[in-house]
């Protein structure tokens, strides 16, 4: 099968064999791909695959189920899905556990598909699986024209919660307002704390891709008992913390990621969200926030859009 390679940073097309499936896996013929942040990093060399995952890139895609592994449910074969993976999406064929997929409705895209399950399992799980937030609530969501951000917003909107997201232009800003942001800061020319502090909120929880400098501004806006959930770092590994206000208002701190949980636990929370929200997805209640498709020959490019920080939702490519 034909896949793309990340040799030296620099994608490219090669060739391999198609994946060898165990028990509970199936074989998906590959029809589109979501484009995250973590394959750029691994591209880089900055966030290799956890042990026993697949080395190719790829952590969401959408297709068509082709083969079953002896214990998988025959109902399966031939249905359009979309799905986490644990690697290898960049390719035609891709070995996923079964009990990951998600069926996706006849009218919901392929392109659509492979936006959905990165992101919408990441905010869900962010949201209310370890952000505890509940309706009447308050959400402070950092880059909130992301793909994980946009999915936040829809979900916490769905919940009956009050969002407020920063991005970092007055587009962006205008994007999330369209998805259903209550209140949407630019934090280059606004201090998300003075505005909310001018606003009279505070957040019961908060998203944060930012970390580093951010964590003391969230506090200073955060509710009693707010539950801070960091998904990664991109102002920095290292900052200065003033315990004693996350002591006064009795702030948990999480730092989650999904790509290195245990099978157990992804299948829990894709049970736990297509419980929750599938129904909204088949209905197309919700904004797949696609901001661009590409070819699969154009993967350099869909990095590139990524590292610009220039999107403003899911970068998607397309198999050939």
């Amino acid at each position: 099968m034909k896949y793309i390679s990340h040799e030296d940073g620099n994608l490219a097309f090669s060739e391999t064999e198609k994946p060898v499936l165990k028990s509970h896996e199936v074989l998906v013929k590959v029809a589109a791909i979501g484009v995250n942040r973590a394959d750029s990093m691994q591209r880089q060399g900055k966030y290799p695959a956890p042990a026993g995952d697949s080395p190719i890139l790829g952590l969401e895609c959408a297709g068509t189920v082709t083969e079953l592994g002896k214990d998988v449910d025959k109902s399966w074969l031939n249905k359009r899905i979309f799905t986490l993976c644990s690697g290898g999406a960049y390719s035609e064929y891709v070995a996923v556990d079964a009990k990951q997929l998600m069926e996706l409705p006849d009218d919901v895209t392929m392109a659509e598909g492979a936006a959905i399950s990165e992101v919408y399992l990441t905010a869900f799980g962010a949201l209310f699986e370890l952000g505890k937030l509940q309706k009447g609530q308050t959400v402070l969501i950092h880059a909130g024209a992301s793909g994980v951000g946009g999915a936040a917003i829809q979900m916490a909107k769905s919940a009956g919660a009050t969002v407020v997201i920063t991005a970092g232009t007055d587009d962006k800003c205008q994007h999330a307002k369209e998805l259903g942001a209550d209140h949407a800061i630019n934090y280059k020319t606004t201090d998300f704390v003075e505005y909310m502090k001018a606003n009279e909120l505070t957040a019961n929880a908060i998203v944060d891709p930012v970390s580093g400098s951010y964590l003391n501004k969230n506090a200073a806006i955060a509710a009693m008992d707010c539950q801070i959930v960091m998904l990664a770092f991109l102002d920095g590994r290292f900052a200065e913390v003033d315990f004693a206000a996350l002591l006064q208002k009795r702030i948990s701190f999480h730092a989650s990621t999904l790509r290195n949980r245990s099978i157990e636990f992804k299948r829990q929370v894709r049970d736990d969200f297509v419980a929750r929200f599938y129904n909204d997805i088949a209905t197309k209640k919700y904004d797949f926030n696609l901001y661009k498709t590409l070819p699969w020959s154009d993967a350099n490019e869909a990095h590139a859009i990524l590292e610009r920080n220039e999107n403003a939702g899911k970068v998607v490519l397309l198999v050939e």
